[in-house]
């Protein structure tokens, strides 16, 4: 899944959505459910799930 930032030009909210890669962008706000919403172009970002380094750091607990 990757995340998604939208602007809506009704309510003036940013506002990040997670989506399959090969979705339809959305069409409405959350917020103040407006169909003037544009996808926006900014930094990649990604979401990790689960356990692992990146959650409980690098070393082991000693």
């Amino acid at each position: 899944m990757a995340m998604y930032e939208y602007h809506c030009d009704e309510c003036g909210k940013t506002f990040e959505m997670r989506q399959k890669i090969g979705a339809p962008p959305i069409d409405e706000c959350p917020h103040c459910h407006s169909n003037k919403v544009k996808k926006l172009i900014s930094k990649c970002t990604f979401s990790l799930k689960g356990g692992g380094w990146y959650a409980n750091g690098y070393t082991k607990a000693a």
